[in-house]
């Protein structure tokens, strides 16, 4: 009798512990996740049987391996001579480069147009929605190619842009690149730099605070002028008290090109230029969701106030629209930075040109770069998720 009743009494306990919720969901999360890694071991073991097959092992020794290329855009020191670690260093800041002047001028231009299309004006609204309706159904890879060709053709040669300068000897815009006047840093420049950026963290404790007291009195104050005089004041002072440390490389004329000064290729503004007009469109559509979804009652309100409609817009609604605005302008940000990798078709070295191109290439470790190119857009944009989740969780609506 005994031996018989054990396993009925064991099976009975396991049909209990089935019709547990929580005992039933730890089951098939374990069950998952186990299935998950065996696929992922499998996956390991057959790429290492296949790399020993091809003679291949598995290492990034290649990264201090002299690279052998130039890079024609570069924002450290860099020679053909350095290695490809470096070459990988250049092409992550290009694209960081890319990427913020393009989520900032998209973000400019989105707000901007997607304010014009609420207008009451007829012509001006509809502009702005064929604006919108036009460049966000054209591919962006097109459009890249587009600017590109603009840029080479309808711009002079350098030697023809001399004799036709945008600033007289300071910039040149040529269909090689634009020529601006560069930095120079002589000793001393650190203080200035130091005070720089205590203005600035000056300028967000001001705003703050202004903030604050007109909630407390309603009282405005000119946030902008004392703004732009927290920032420029104590850095002109500690500019000539150190000596004036910082100054102005000028590009002049070469024999067959500009020399000196800072030079901004081609194909990173064409690609900037790409990348801000194709993402405002939907940055404009995410901006317009946002005022919609305020109620007019809010509107009415401001104006039964007093409230002009430009301090209503940037008073009343945008404040409370930024709910609404946030979350899928993080989505756009993240879409910016992972569609600047269309770089290659430019000639703009960015990551993917150089670790996920030429490097590849030439040293023949593609599972090794493309791993190395795959976790470093994960960390890029997990980065810029976590940044604007914290200012997304500042401007929610909180409960008193």
């Amino acid at each position: 009798m005994s031996t018989s009743t054990v396993p009925a009494d064991n099976s009975f306990q396991l049909s209990q512990l089935w019709r547990d919720a929580r005992y039933r969901s730890y089951s098939i999360q374990i069950i998952a996740l186990i299935v998950a890694l065996s696929v992922v071991m499998m996956l390991i073991g057959n790429a290492v049987e296949n790399l020993e097959a091809l003679g291949k092992d598995f290492n990034f020794g290649f990264l201090y391996e002299p690279a052998g290329y130039d890079i024609g855009q570069v924002l450290v020191d860099y020679t053909s001579a350095s290695g490809h670690w470096k070459a990988a260093l250049v092409g992550l800041l290009n694209t960081l480069l890319v990427a913020f002047l393009a989520c900032l001028t998209a973000t400019i231009i989105g707000v901007f147009v997607g304010v014009l299309r609420l207008s009451n004006n007829w012509v001006v609204s509809r502009l702005m929605a064929v604006y919108i309706e036009g460049v966000r159904n054209v591919p962006l890879l097109l459009q890249i190619l587009a600017w590109y060709a603009v840029f080479i053709h309808v711009f002079p040669t350098p030697k023809q842009a001399v004799k036709a300068p945008v600033i007289e000897g300071a910039v040149y815009a040529t269909n090689r690149g634009f020529y601006i006047p560069g930095l120079t840093f002589d000793g001393g420049y650190q203080i200035v730099v130091a005070v720089l950026l205590a203005s600035i963290a000056g300028i967000f404790v001001f705003r703050r605070w202004a903030r604050q007291r007109q909630e407390a009195t309603g009282q405005i104050l000119p946030v902008g002028y004392i703004t732009l005089g927290i920032l420029i004041v104590p850095s002109v002072l500690a500019y000539f008290a150190a000596g004036m440390p910082i100054g102005l490389d000028y590009p002049v004329a070469g024999r067959f090109n500009l020399k000196g000064g800072l030079k901004v290729g081609t194909p990173l503004i064409a690609l900037w230029f790409a990348l801000s007009i194709y993402s405002a469109a939907f940055v404009a559509e995410i901006v317009r969701a946002g005022i919609m979804a305020i109620s007019k009652g809010q509107t009415e309100a401001a104006y039964a106030l007093g409230l002009r409609p430009k301090r209503t817009m940037s008073l009343v609604v945008l404040p409370q629209s930024l709910r609404i605005i946030i979350p899928p302008m993080i989505s756009n940000y993240l879409n910016i930075t992972k569609n600047s990798s269309l770089a290659i078709a430019v000639g703009y070295m960015d990551l993917t040109g150089t670790l996920g191109g030429i490097t590849l290439n030439q040293t023949g470790r593609e599972m090794e770069c493309m791993l190395l190119l795959m976790a470093t857009y994960l960390l890029i944009s997990l980065s810029i998720s976590a940044v604007m989740n914290v200012y997304n969780e500042s401007v929610k609506l909180k409960g008193r």
